[in-house]
């Protein structure tokens, strides 16, 4: 009599079985596991590109997307001299600090504008000249007169901006002095905010206008005042303008308009900068 034998089933591998569990699998969770390999893989492709640029993530107790900035080492060659300060200057390291500026959907480019001895000439005496409007706001409980003088071109700056340009003010004058002096000055509503003071840093006792924290590409930014001190953190997109406090002959304006105005074809406007302060400088 013949022995009958049963026949031993072939061993699956790892890879049948896991081949059989994803077609049993129904098309949603076929789709889902494979957004989340993907995912996965960007995420490690991420983490990858951070190390190289010498950032790293911040203990788990932090928010996810908090980073910081590795010391520097000579381990990696950047293609360009500045493309690690430029990363660190367009990344913002710190989500517990809101942005000074909301977003903003506008493709635009911002400029920032002093207020005094670049805008306007503001003076507590009254002055011997003619002078446009008078303000009078209440500082530490008591109200005080400013005799206010507009710098020539302003008026004709501001409306030609607002056609091309997200227009700031940012001003180290207190707010209840600044908030006064422009809304007699824009009266038709052509600058999108206003920044005072209190969005200055205190650097070593002197206030700082610092653009890494006001949510803007740095790329996209100009700033203008008279005093280097207010942009000495970002000084390559800064502009110079000489104070204004008297000279009806005054022309500064008028350079600035034919330079914002003619600086479309800069994608980067600290590029912009470097061209027109070296044409004034030859004049």
């Amino acid at each position: 009599m013949v022995s009958k034998t049963r026949k031993k089933a072939p061993t699956k591998s790892v890879k049948d079985l896991n081949k059989r569990r994803w077609r049993r699998k129904s098309p949603i969770k076929n789709v889902v596991a494979a957004s989340s390999a993907v995912i996965s893989s960007i995420h490690r492709r991420i983490s990858k590109l951070l190390s190289k640029l010498g950032l790293t993530r911040l203990s788990s107790n932090r928010k996810r997307n908090s980073y910081k900035i590795l010391k520097k080492t000579n381990h990696f060659h950047f293609p360009h001299e500045s493309s690690l300060d430029t990363v660190c200057k367009t990344l913002r390291f710190d989500d517990n600090e809101p942005s000074l500026l909301p977003p903003t959907l506008s493709n635009r480019k911002t400029v920032f504008l002093d207020l005094d001895e670049t805008l306007v000439h503001s003076t507590t005496t009254l002055p011997p000249g003619s002078f446009d409007f008078i303000i009078r706001p209440t500082i530490d409980g008591e109200p005080m007169d400013f005799y206010v003088s507009k710098r020539p071109g302003v008026d004709e700056l501001l409306e030609s901006l607002a056609t091309k340009y997200e227009i700031v003010i940012f001003t180290a004058a207190l707010e209840e002095y600044a908030s006064l002096v422009l809304d007699r000055l824009d009266r038709h509503r052509f600058i999108s905010h206003r920044l005072y003071r209190d969005s200055c840093r205190n650097i070593d006792g002197k206030l700082v206008k610092d653009l890494s924290v006001v949510g803007r590409d740095l790329k996209r930014v100009v700033i203008v005042d008279d005093n280097p001190v207010s942009f000495s953190n970002q000084p390559e997109n800064a502009i110079l303008i000489r104070p204004f406090v008297d000279d009806v002959s005054d022309r500064e304006l008028w350079k600035l308009r034919g330079f914002l105005n003619g600086s479309d074809c800069f994608d980067d406007m600290r590029e912009a900068i470097k061209h027109f302060v070296a044409e004034r400088d030859r004049r």
